[in-house]
């Protein structure tokens, strides 16, 4: 296993816009080791849980997301931005810095009583995960854990998840925003 996979993390400063110091994980997938030991180590948090679906919020926990379900032999389910999936969606508003956005996953397509994880590349508000989430009650399942390659805490996440009452994991934790 890759000791440290920080290093693979690629820092952009001032994006996308001023003082945001913006973790950029492309530089880990291009890595196939390094992609191998993130995915490992998210389904050795995972295995135990036994959930029914590894659920990927878009777009770059769509890539981990989907590993998870391969590794863990799992189905894997899309948590996507509104109007990008073809079938009868339902879906949740949820507030932004800036205004509002909507998250969307296909009617029916997590059934009622589904134990499930919750997967993306980086935590930064939460507010994106917990309105994921909220859509995934709604919905009747149980969310068994939230997990992240990367945990920014001085944003706060993991904290707004666990208050609402959301089991949260990260690999990696990089200071500042």
């Amino acid at each position: 296993m890759t000791s440290d996979l920080t290093d693979l993390i690629r820092t952009i400063p001032d994006f996308p816009k001023p003082g945001i110091q913006f973790r950029d994980i492309t530089t880990l997938l291009a890595d196939g080791e390094g992609l191998r030991d993130l995915t490992a180590r998210l389904a050795d948090i995972a295995r135990p849980l036994d959930a029914d679906l590894i659920v990927g919020i878009e777009a770059r926990g769509f890539i981990l997301g989907a590993a998870l379900a391969l590794a863990l032999g799992k189905g894997f389910v899309p948590v996507r931005k509104k109007g990008k999936l073809p079938g009868k969606t339902v879906g949740i508003d949820y507030v932004l810095e800036y205004g509002t956005d909507r998250l969307e996953l296909h009617e029916g397509q997590v059934p009622q009583g589904a134990r499930v994880l919750l997967v993306d590349d980086l935590i930064a508000t939460g507010g994106t995960a917990v309105a994921a989430a909220q859509l995934l009650r709604e919905q009747g399942a149980s969310v068994l854990m939230a997990l992240f390659a990367i945990d920014l805490p001085e944003l706060g996440g993991m904290a707004a998840l666990e208050a609402e009452g959301i089991a949260a994991r990260g690999i990696m934790t990089f200071d500042g925003h």
